[in-house]
């Protein structure tokens, strides 16, 4: 054993978890403050699975730009270093590993940083490899699947992107019924039909329409009205359709809350109850989600915390 080669490594997991941390603070604020309430040792591996979220993300978007198949290959060479991590996590150094990074295409030694702290990660949590895989399938999709003709198959793409992040943070978080993997996946949907209808115009400006064709029909909403930003009556119900939809899988994913460990249910419960609230916001805005973004400032998530506590410690 070489004791300086163990605290150099040491030194590197902790920078590779600050890291993971910064990109967490800076692009999921809602997400960031409610981890803030989980005890340390869970908030680390919870930052390092949103930032290889945010990575595989980012990348697949930047390829896209230049076409389909360069975004099909960021997504192999993930899927590449990912299984590497898996396989050989108790041998992999550091060195190796941005070896390993730089031999595969990767653009910067952050995603090395990223693949760290999976390796560290893994020898805690035993997160099945299929679920960041079949996160990384389903980011894939946006380059290929810009409709989605029924609920059922917006489903799959919704479980894909999200569910899985949840039943990966259930492993982090801890559960004493694996019925809490079911409750886990509904949030996961909740969470993204929240993120589709918050961000339809956005979605619309890149040709992507993730509401159900078979809605639109049924509501009597053209594509042609969402691509010019018009709200009417139709637009109105159907959004106000959607908006039940989510919330029926919040209220779904909550009843689970209580079979998480008893240090972690506040921040899932605070999750829930911050992400719903961007629904209120746009039921607030007379769901026109095409001249404001629909958010929720800091201010309302201070205030939401009391409430929010003492339903936690009930459960």
């Amino acid at each position: 054993m070489n004791p300086e080669n163990d605290t150099n490594k040491s030194a590197e997991i902790k920078k590779s978890y600050k890291y993971c941390e910064s990109v967490t603070k800076t692009h999921a604020k809602s997400f960031y403050f409610a981890a803030k309430f989980l005890p340390k040792s869970k908030q680390k591996p919870i930052y390092a699975l949103y930032a290889l979220c945010r990575h595989v993300d980012d990348e697949v978007d930047e390829a896209e730009v230049h076409s389909e198949a360069e975004a099909i290959e960021a997504v192999k060479r993930w899927k590449r270093e990912l299984e590497a991590v898996y396989n050989y996590r108790l041998r992999i150094t550091n060195y190796q590993l941005r070896e390993k990074t730089q031999d595969a295409g990767l653009k910067t030694q952050d995603s090395g940083l990223v693949l760290l702290a999976w390796s560290d990660l893994l020898k805690t949590y035993k997160i099945p490899q299929n679920l960041p895989l079949e996160l990384m399938t389903g980011v894939l999709q946006d380059t290929h699947i810009k409709r989605y003709e029924t609920f059922d198959e917006l489903y799959i793409y919704c479980y894909r992107v999200a569910s899985t992040v949840g039943l990966m943070s259930s492993e982090i978080f801890g559960y004493s019924d694996k019925k809490t993997l079911e409750y886990a996946e509904a949030l996961g949907i909740a969470m993204q039909l929240t993120n589709i209808l918050r961000d339809v115009r956005e979605d619309a400006a890149m040709d992507r329409i993730y509401l159900p064709q078979e809605d639109l029909r049924k509501f009597n909403v053209t594509e042609r009205q969402i691509f010019a930003n018009e709200t009417n009556e139709n637009f109105i119900e159907m959004m106000s359709f959607q908006i039940e939809r989510a919330r029926n899988y919040y209220s779904k994913a909550e009843k689970g809350i209580a079979l998480l460990e008893k240090d972690t249910r506040f921040t899932v419960l605070l999750a829930s109850r911050l992400y719903s609230k961007i629904l209120d916001e746009i039921e607030k805005q007379n769901y026109n989600v095409f001249s404001k973004r629909a958010h929720i400032n800091f201010r309302q998530k201070v205030f939401s915390i009391p409430n929010i506590w003492i339903q936690a410690r009930s459960l």
